[in-house]
């Protein structure tokens, strides 16, 4: 696959001065510019990574939703990883998209940042290795990968602008490596450059970009600036591509820095030389480029995708409580299913990861059918989130069609139509694919209420907006647009609030059940270069009883019930790309609602439906409790497999769950500066140094079986990594997975280091009674750690003990290992 370096060579010679720069700037939001000259078309590329959106934000054009990062790494399954990957490239294939914008190889720093639902996981080799099989499984299927976001963005607040101030020896053993281990063992075609600065040079003119990334590591693809992110020409040598195009710093000013002498010509011909190979790796490059785009795709998600998705949800599902082996349920006369997530499931974090799926059922719904002899009831319980959400459906009408959903229409400073478009939806996202000299936008609707009674109706946009009711102006929201002239990084800053935390305005109304109430909503377009990116919605707030009102009516269901299902999760305001999470709380009156819930009811069933750790104050109160994460969209019907039984929970916890608070909590800048005190220790390693207990550690997960550890020897070979052979046996009713976890120790040390630290993990499926040996490899990497005086990876010498078992604190087997003189100080 791809186009030989000779090849390169002749294509990089053909080309002027303003053809190699007009190549490295991009040339619209998600593609690159084409040269017919050499037998180039544009490289699309998408947004991930938990699916495939193609190059428009719409609800009419349905990409499959697979769980979000963090429930991949809860499966802890690099098999189901790489199968992810490679539906990934389906999906890409299908909307002729070349290179998918993930995986997130950031760590989870710290559960407070607002994206840790993207990331795999708080442990650098967990992260890395689930992160190279799933660049493996896209690439092997000819689509490019681009883990993101190179490095230390693990926070949202001012990630545009915030340096990050980190040791070296943290910097190397936690934030590069996951992204070293999945370069050497995947070698991905493309990584993406963060917006946030390292040491006080914003990423895509930072060093680290060509030390450790290109010299030490060998990586030969294209780095791209995330979107927006390529601050000046300075980029150059640095960061190969600038997106999105065309109006890059590049394109404004890269030709006069070769010309000065800023940036040599052969630093440019190289960045073009880079791209071209991606190019070719990707079919870009004709005759390929006909081929491959003449094929085209199905209009919809492949079945095997979407089994895929159920698949890999089910796997990820963490039992953390099990009282009495309630779970899984098998026959219940009646169920009390109770919680806003058990009618409305978050099925994707917020932000860029998300994609509109058109096979989406209610976890409500998976349950009357997995249990159809059931009385099933449902209760609210509780709001989680106090804001006005996008109106549903089910009450809005577009007004030309007759059809659910809305008219948007563009119009033109002197009122001329642009573009209009009859969608099936409330909110709406234009990636650049608004007119780009629109002035104002116009949304019209249908509102039906199915209740009498009082209604918040409202807009949703950073601009000016107003709404009328039946042609009376009840929102009329003001706001100077700040002058933008000169201030490029402003205007981006405001247009990432627009699309991910932007302002919301309403009115309250009385109104009819059945009436027919017309909206027409407005929203001026300030004047920007990036007024193509365009986000608005029409959002409601339905009248609803009182806390107190909404509890008492669960408890009062559940206490009628054989078994209460209580389904409780985070909202868009609290996990979501562009802003970081204030606290790990449950939003709203959710925790008094499990409280009453389980007063009500023993056999209380708690399912969590969040991206990333939550506070659980009543986690002795109630008989089970299953993390469910945001898990795609056959999240429901593997929730039902899960809670019936034909499938089991397998997953262990990529993080640790905290019990009171994060073990590190510092997610937002001081002046501009956000500081890595803490060094190495992070999640798992921070409690093991505060001695704070968590609720479940690192690695925790019950599953539907038990299990004993019976055995473990190691071994080293040849390459110096350590082997490791440990006998488990099945000691429960069931078949089961069970995630063997391997973890080092270095007793009396003389550098500061975790009282253990994961050094490898395999899984083995057994029958009740069934006994295996489970091998586990632990690479010479995991005894080494980062010298700072030497600037290279040393070992320190003496004995490690290595330790075997479920989680980080239930360790069931440990011997002494001496490694090898051959490694010892091994670079």
């Amino acid at each position: 696959m791809g186009t030989n370096e000779r090849e390169l060579d002749d294509m990089v010679a053909k080309l002027e001065l303003g053809q190699c720069v007009r190549l490295v700037s991009g040339a619209g939001f998600w593609a690159t510019a084409d040269e017919a000259s050499i037998g180039l078309r544009p490289i699309v590329f998408s947004d991930g990574p938990a699916g495939v959106r193609g190059t428009t934000w719409d609800e009419r054009d349905s990409s499959l939703s697979l769980p979000c990062g963090s429930a991949l790494g809860a499966t802890w399954a690099p098999d189901l990883a790489y199968l992810y990957g490679a539906e990934l490239a389906a999906e890409a294939r299908r909307k002729n998209v070349d290179v998918v914008l993930g995986p997130v190889v950031n760590l989870q720093r710290s559960p407070l940042g607002g994206r840790s639902f993207e990331a795999f996981s708080e442990d650098p080799l967990l992260t890395g290795t689930l992160a190279s099989a799933y660049v493996r499984g896209l690439q092997d299927s000819g689509v490019g990968a681009c883990p993101k976001h190179y490095v230390a963005n693990d926070f949202e607040t001012e990630r545009f602008t915030a340096s990050v101030e980190v040791g070296e020896r943290a910097l190397r053993e936690l934030y590069l490596a996951p992204f070293e281990q999945v370069v050497r063992e995947a070698r991905p075609w493309a990584v993406m450059a963060a917006y946030n600065a390292v040491r006080g040079v914003t990423m895509t003119e930072n060093a680290l970009l060509v030390s450790p990334l290109r010299e030490e590591w060998g990586f030969d693809g294209v780095v791209v600036s995330d979107w927006f992110a390529l601050r000046s020409a300075r980029a150059a040598g640095y960061t190969d591509l600038a997106m999105p195009g065309p109006e890059t710093a590049f394109a404004a000013s890269l030709a006069r820095a070769v010309s000065d002498g800023a940036v040599s010509e052969n630093a440019l011909r190289e960045m073009v030389r880079r791209i071209l190979r991606l190019a070719g790796r990707v079919g870009a490059i004709l005759p390929t480029a006909t081929e491959q785009r003449a094929a085209g795709g199905p209009s919809s998600p492949r079945p095997e995708g979407v089994r895929l998705a159920r698949t890999v949800a089910a796997r990820s599902m963490v039992l953390l409580r099990n009282v009495g082996g309630l779970l899984p349920l098998r026959e219940p006369r009646s169920l009390a299913v109770v919680g806003q997530p058990a009618i409305s499931p978050r099925t994707q974090g917020g932000g860029s990861a998300t994609v509109f799926a058109d096979q989406v059922i209610s976890p409500l719904e998976a349950l009357r059918a997995a249990y159809p002899g059931a009385e099933v009831t449902y209760s609210l319980g509780a709001v989680i989130e106090s804001a006005p959400e996008p109106i549903p459906l089910e009450v809005l009408t577009n007004p030309v069609t007759g059809e659910a959903g809305a008219r948007a229409s563009f119009f033109s400073s002197d009122g001329s139509l642009l573009l209009s478009e009859d969608r099936r939806a409330a909110s709406f996202v234009w990636l650049a694919s608004a007119p780009a000299d629109a002035s104002s936008l116009v949304i019209e609707a249908e509102f039906v209420p199915a209740e009498t009674g009082a209604v918040e109706l409202g807009v949703s946009r950073s601009e000016r907006s107003t709404l009328s009711v039946n042609g009376r102006l009840v929102v009329d929201y003001p706001k100077s647009s700040p002058a933008r002239a000169g201030a490029e990084l402003a205007t981006l800053v405001e247009a990432g609030s627009d699309l991910f935390n932007p302002r919301v305005e309403c009115a309250k109304l009385n109104v009819e059940a059945g009436a027919r109430y017309r909206l027409l909503a407005r929203f001026e377009l300030a004047p920007s270069q990036w007024r193509g990116l365009v986000a608005a919605a029409l959002v409601w707030r339905p009248e609803r009883p009182s806390a107190a009102e909404l509890i008492e009516q669960a408890a009062s269901a559940a206490a009628k019930a054989e078994v209460a299902i209580v389904f409780v999760g985070t909202g868009d305001k609290v996990e979501s790309e562009g802003f970081d999470r204030a606290t790990l709380a449950l939003p709203g009156a959710q925790d008094a609602l499990v409280e009453a819930v389980a007063a009500a009811n023993p056999r209380t069933v708690v399912v969590v439906n969040s991206g990333a750790p939550v506070l659980t104050p009543w986690r002795e109160l109630v008989a089970a409790v299953l993390v469910s994460w945001f898990g795609g969209q056959a999240m429901a019907h593997a929730l039902a497999d899960v809670l019936a039984g034909s499938a089991e929970p397998a997953g262990r916890l990529p993080m640790s769950w905290p019990a009171e608070d994060a073990p590190v909590a510092a997610v937002t800048p001081q002046g501009g500066l956000l500081r890595y005190d803490e060094g190495i220790f992070v999640g798992y390693r921070a409690r093991q140094q505060d001695g704070k207990k968590p609720a479940w550690p690192f690695g925790y997960g019950l599953g539907y079986t038990s299990w004993e550890y019976t055995a473990l020897s190691a071994t080293f070979d040849d390459a110096g990594a350590l082997v490791v052979a440990v006998e488990v046996r099945n000691v429960g009713a069931r078949a089961g997975r069970e995630v063997v976890q391997v973890y080092l120790s270095k007793p009396s040390s003389e550098l500061a280091r975790p009282l253990r630290w994961l050094a490898g993990f395999a899984s083995t499926q057994l029958a009740p009674g069934e006994s295996g040996t489970v091998q586990v490899t632990v690479p010479p990497r995991a005894f080494q750690h980062w010298d700072e005086a030497a600037a290279n990876w040393a070992c320190e010498a003496g004995e490690f003990v290595l330790s075997a078992g479920r989680d980080v604190e239930d360790l069931r087997l440990s011997s002494r290992v001496c490694l090898p003189a051959g490694i010892v100080g091994a670079s």
